[in-house]
């Protein structure tokens, strides 16, 4: 649907589409101005030309992939003279920068902005016949005050041109020129504002009639004066009114039709919907009933066709697709959507959030473009009822981000003009909620978001801190309060994890390496990184030689092939983000989130879907997770011994108006043979929009002989109601099961230097000695001094573990990495993965998972060498970056050094499978 096709073809408006093929000249000199390209006579017939498509970028043009300045566009059209009484207009959807136009030769008019519509008059230069139109569209390599995005670098492709659609219109001397529908849910009744252009002598007696349908069905119709030089704005009652929502999207259409004793001037056509957003008491509201927020971040960027979709069905099917996998809200990120999507939005049902394009600096003409690009958003969705929400600034991109420029923290000034901003935007338009610098720095704002990357399990603790800080001390997440913390809701509307995609299927979707894959922005490798922008260092967003490191790697030995790599990377992706929107869904004052993202972008692989729109291995389980009902089981801990008890609280939370009664069932059963071991049910009620938090249930776990991995599995079903069949929420938990440990069978002496760990050692399972003879077969060390180096050169085994609360032994045998310990855009990116028989049947697959929970590594061993080093767990990041290893054996003259970071000394009867894992190692190396 486009919007144009809603204007009614009365006498007098007629709309024609230029799209097509238009001829575009590079001018990479910027000479086409003194030239006259401009002018039929004078338009170069040779040199730099290209026929494209409009709309396009010209980057989809492969010579002009890296091109930014000047281009020219020219195409004819036949047109017969304008008739007396109407003027005609060219718009444009979107041209990406500064557009300037000409008809025949003659300037029109022009326009800055790359993002939303314009159009020029263009009545007087048109003739009967051939008409030449011709655009010089500027978009300079220097976009620090222009507001663009994510294009360019450090980010993705640019885009320049004539993006969306042109059309040629003709449309009466006296009209409609805009329409803009305020639902009032309290008396349901629409206030419909509409403004007049008269180009000419004004009439005398001119009158509107305003009718609102549905479906087709008159709904209500009121008569108006017209004051020509003012606003007209009538409210029409709407009964029986019927709500928008994403579950039943009812749009009401509206009609101004101007009339004088003499019949019919004009008839404009838009629609809308009776909806309304708010807030109170730290809690979301639509239609005055209790909202929580499923969203993910959709970046609008496609394959090959950039800021548009490649398919003409695209948005339909990413709109049905989110709404499959549970969404209820799209965050268009960093630039204002398509209209065609948000039409859709509206007609299919899903909530937007809208956000401006940004600059990079803070300046007073980049303050100006923002403000003015919010201002013609606003205009643009004001009638949209899907979109709920604007932002002003992401994460201060524009307000302070740029590596000189103090942060909003920090300045006052800033802080201010945040505040005055807020306000603007709200007289702009009271009937959204706006987000004054998302996820970062707040001082005026209706939402109180914060963008946060925890990668789980690796950093679940961590993760749960911070939502308990965040609902506990919201006010931390202002530089001033010039709204109240208090009053807004708290969301997560930034976080998630990567998953690497099917890169055989992209790769064959461009018909070869994509263009971006080698963009010189995309490595670290010249410094020339914005210090602020660390977390996108290195090899980690180069897809350029991908496969070439990832054959220098130990991982061609453990994963079959580059895709056998990615289906196992989609699971990291999956049961990260599974705990963290788990979290937030269970805990109290989170109001939703927004994950990142509903699909890979270029380089970014932490889509839900892939960059073509096609599903990731986890496709079916992620929207158990992130339906409107859901249930949760959380163990207190993933890892147990056999013959011990898992306890796991379990909750079922309900985000919709219906209460579901019903009966949760769970069960404990053994991956490897699918018996179940334990079971049980119980009752439950699901009150409409809370979270019901049931009970904790035990299982006991059967004595084994081998370790393995079981899952708790738990399901709520709800009582039917009527006809209708039972709602249902599964989900489930992995849980490892240790063998007890067992005298080993053999002989051998273990030196272990740590007291700490000695004094766990001795007594169990292992003969201690705290002297390094020439009758010990292993030296269990965290420092590797002289003489323990000399015990491995002369052929000795040596275990080398962390100091105890710390990352790392102390050598100089390995080079180290320090991991950070919290939240990190790099550590979501990683993948430990492994194909050792040390661990192999303590995680479900070649990654590490909950197996390792509370032991998982600060610090990676790096510098390896395939040909040196046996590595039995490896890690990477990105785009194959930043290898390293946790456990690795390295021969040192006649003997071995096993070095790692996990904290296993410090585990040690105390996690079952650190403590199985330091039993394995000992006994593998005494034993040799």
């Amino acid at each position: 649907m486009n919007l144009n096709d809603s204007l009614k073809p009365v006498e007098g408006r007629s709309i024609r589409s230029l799209n097509g093929r238009w001829q575009l000249r590079r001018d990479a000199g910027d000479t086409g101005i003194d030239d006259e390209w401009y002018d039929d006579d004078e338009w170069p017939d040779d040199g730099d030309r290209f026929s494209v498509s409009v709309p396009s970028a010209w980057q989809e043009t492969d010579e002009l992939t890296d091109y930014t300045g000047v281009a020219w566009y020219r195409t004819s059209v036949d047109f017969d003279s304008v008739p007396d009484g109407q003027r005609a207009f060219l718009r444009f959807g979107a041209v990406d920068y500064h557009a300037t136009v000409y008809v025949n030769g003659i300037e029109c008019g022009d326009h800055r902005g790359g993002y939303l519509p314009f159009e020029v008059d263009v009545t007087d230069e048109l003739e009967a016949g051939e008409n030449v139109v011709t655009v010089r569209v500027d978009d300079p390599a220097d976009i620090s005050e222009i507001p663009h995005g994510k294009q360019g670098d450090p980010w993705y492709t640019r885009v320049s041109g004539i993006w969306q659609d042109v059309t040629l219109e003709r449309r009466p001397s006296v009209r409609v020129s805009d329409i803009t529908v305020t639902p009032d849910l309290d008396d349901d009744a629409a206030r419909v504002e509409f403004a007049t252009a008269v180009d000419g002598r004004t009439p005398e007696g001119l009158e509107a009639t305003v009718r609102l349908e549905r479906d087709g069905d008159l709904v209500a119709e009121r008569d108006c004066h017209v004051d020509p030089d003012d606003a007209t704005a009538v409210t029409v009652p709407v009964p029986d009114a019927v709500y928008w929502t994403p579950d039943r999207p009812a749009l009401y259409d509206v009609e101004v039709t101007l009339s004088t004793d003499d019949g019919t001037v004009d008839t404009y056509a838009d629609y809308f919907g009776m909806r309304s957003v708010s807030t109170a008491d730290g809690e979301l509201y639509l239609n005055g009933e209790p909202l929580y927020v499923r969203g993910a971040l959709d970046q609008g960027y496609y394959p090959e066709t950039l800021y548009r979709p490649f398919d003409d069905d695209l948005f339909e099917r990413e709109i049905r697709t989110a709404k499959e996998l549970g969404f209820n809200l799209l965050r268009k990120h960093i630039k204002p959507a398509h209209p065609d999507f948000i039409e859709l939005a509206d007609e299919l049902g899903i909530l937007v959030w809208e956000e401006p394009a940004n600059p990079t600096r803070y300046t007073d003409r980049s303050k100006a473009e923002v403000r003015q690009q919010l201002r013609d958003l606003i205009d643009r969705d004001f009638n949209r009822p899907s979109v709920v929400a604007w932002s002003l600034y992401n994460e201060e991109w524009g307000i302070g981000h740029a590596d000189d420029e103090p942060f909003v923290w920090e300045d006052e000034e800033k802080q201010a003009y945040l505040g005055e901003f807020y306000e603007t935007a709200k007289r702009w338009d009271p009937t959204r909620l706006v987000c004054d610098n998302s996820g970062w720095a707040h001082v005026a704002t209706d939402l109180n978001d914060y963008h946060r990357y925890f990668a789980s399990p690796d950093r679940t603790a961590g993760w749960g801190k911070d939502l308990d800080s965040m609902v506990s001390h919201p006010e931390d997440n202002y530089a001033a309060t010039y709204t109240d913390p208090e009053s807004a809701p708290v969301l997560v509307s930034e976080f998630g994890t990567w998953g690497l995609s099917d890169i055989d299927a992209l790769e064959a979707f461009y018909g070869g390496e994509p263009d971006w894959y080698n963009h010189p922005f995309l490595t670290a490798s010249d410094g020339s990184v914005n210090e602020r922008q660390v977390h996108l260092e290195s090899n980690l967003r180069s897809p350029a030689g991908f496969d070439k490191r990832f054959e220098e790697t130990a991982l061609p030995t453990t994963f079959d092939g580059i895709s056998e790599l990615a289906d196992v990377w989609q699971w990291r992706e999956y049961h990260s983000v599974k705990d963290l929107i788990e979290q937030m869904r269970v805990h109290d004052g989170i109001s939703g989130y927004v994950i990142t993202e509903f699909s890979d972008i270029e380089w970014e692989f932490n889509g839900i879907l892939d960059y073509r729109r096609e599903e990731k291995a986890f496709h079916e389980e992620f929207a158990a997770i992130n339906g409107e009902l859901f249930v949760a089981a959380e163990p207190d801990s993933h890892v147990v011994w056999g013959g011990d008890e898992v306890t796991a609280s379990v909750t079922v939370v309900n985000d919709g108006r219906d209460v579901h009664r019903g009966t949760v069932e769970w069960s404990l059963s053994a991956d490897a043979t699918g018996d179940t071991v334990d079971e049980g049910s119980f009752e439950v009620a699901a009150d409409a929009h809370a979270r019901s938090r049931s009970r904790a249930v035990t299982a006991s776990t059967p004595r084994v002989e081998t370790s393995g991995v079981y899952t708790l599995e738990v399901t709520f079903t709800s009582d039917a109601s009527g006809d209708g069949d039972p709602a249902t929420a599964r989900n489930e938990e992995p849980v490892t099961v240790v063998e007890p440990a067992r005298v080993p069978n053999r002989e051998g002496t273990v030196f272990v230097e740590d007291n700490y760990v000695a004094d766990r050692l001795i007594g169990s399972r292992h003969d201690v000695t705290r002297e390094l003879t020439d009758e010990v077969d292993l030296a269990v060390v965290s420092t590797l001094d002289a003489g323990v180096e000399a015990f491995a050169e002369a052929g000795g085994d040596v275990l080398l573990l962390p100091r105890l609360r710390e990352p790392t032994p102390a050598d100089d045998l390995f080079e180290y990495r320090e991991l950070p310990r919290g939240e990190n855009w790099n550590l979501c990116s990683s993948l430990f993965a492994h194909d050792s028989p040390l661990i192999s049947d303590l995680t479900g697959s070649k990654r590490l998972d909950w197996a390792f929970e509370g032991i998982y590594p600060n610090a990676l061993v790096t510098g390896l060498d395939t040909d040196r080093d046996d590595i039995h767990v490896e890690y990477v990041e990105g785009w194959i970056a930043n290898w390293g290893s946790p456990l690795l054996t390295r021969s040192v003259g006649d003997g071995r050094v096993c070095v790692t970071t996990f904290p296993l000394g410090q585990a040690y009867g105390e996690q079952p499978v650190g403590t199985a894992l330091l039993d394995r190692l000992i006994d593998e190396r005494a034993r040799n």
